[in-house]
């Protein structure tokens, strides 16, 4: 029997925040494969008993100092990490104003900050080896900003930016390096992003608020995602991919290309539901 070309090219991969969602479609994929995973979960015990699958706890709110030691570990317990897919990360909902600024600044130093930490970790493990893969999950929102989740927009778009730097540094290593961008997936993201009681938000926030419940409700399940990143991989090109509905990844991209930025703004705020 042939191996599957992801385990001819990765033995082992880091997928953080496969506790639920993406991540654990991602890490579940990966097994399916033959590759062996370390899966990261600020609670450990929701992550899947599996065979080849190793969990271990991760909290982005450790910093720096986590992201590399949770690095080093992975290098010693698998004897070299070939594929990284980070994929941890978090939405607060709400206007600018309504959280204060420790809030806004947590958020940037978790999910831009610790990702820095974690790709450069991963990074010089694979330039030494001259292999490997990284691939940053960021989001559509990179392209399409989400109403009243500032702060997840502006870090998801400097983690799109790390990537695509990153694809230069890494032409000559050998390394593929993938920005990952899912569109609207049928998770839990929705449910957890609120740090204060939706009814205290303002008017429109709740609007925008039911919009996102609608979409995410109507939304592909996570295992799409998992396929077209198991078609990325495989390809084993660096560069940016698009999941989701053939709207989010073929159409509204068209658009941005050819529409003038008034009229994207103004299909964005009917879309959300902004008058």
């Amino acid at each position: 029997m042939s191996r599957s070309p992801l385990v001819s090219r990765y033995r082992t991969a880091l997928v953080t925040g496969a506790g639920a969602g993406l991540g654990r479609a991602f890490a579940e994929m990966l097994l399916g494969e033959g590759v062996e995973v370390w899966g990261t979960s600020r609670r450990p015990e929701s992550l899947p008993a599996a065979v080849r699958f190793h969990a271990v706890g991760f909290d982005l709110s450790g910093g720096s100092d986590a992201a590399e030691a949770l690095n080093a570990q992975v290098e010693r317990e698998s004897g070299g990490l070939d594929l990284l897919v980070h994929n941890a990360g978090y939405g607060v909902f709400g206007g600018l104003l309504d959280q204060p600024l420790p809030v806004w600044r947590a958020q940037l130093d978790e999910m831009l900050g610790v990702s820095l930490a974690l790709d450069r970790a991963a990074f010089a493990a694979m330039v030494r080896r001259h292999r490997g893969g990284i691939v940053n999950v960021t989001s559509m929102a990179v392209e399409f900003p989400i109403p009243f989740l500032s702060g997840y927009n502006v870090a998801k778009a400097g983690l799109a930016a790390l990537t695509e730097s990153l694809m230069f540094e890494a032409r000559e290593a050998g390394i593929t390096v993938v920005d990952f961008r899912p569109g609207d997936y049928r998770t839990s993201f929705n449910q957890t992003m609120f740090a204060t009681p939706p009814d205290t938000l303002s008017a429109l926030a709740r609007r925008v608020a039911l919009r996102l419940d609608a979409t995410l409700a109507a939304a592909p399940r996570p295992d799409r995602a998992a396929r077209d990143l198991r078609r990325a991989l495989a390809r084993g090109r660096s560069g940016v991919v698009r999941s989701g509905s053939f709207f989010q990844t073929v159409l509204a991209p068209l658009g941005v290309r050819l529409a003038p930025l008034s009229l994207r703004r103004a299909v964005m705020a009917r879309y959300f539901g902004i008058r």
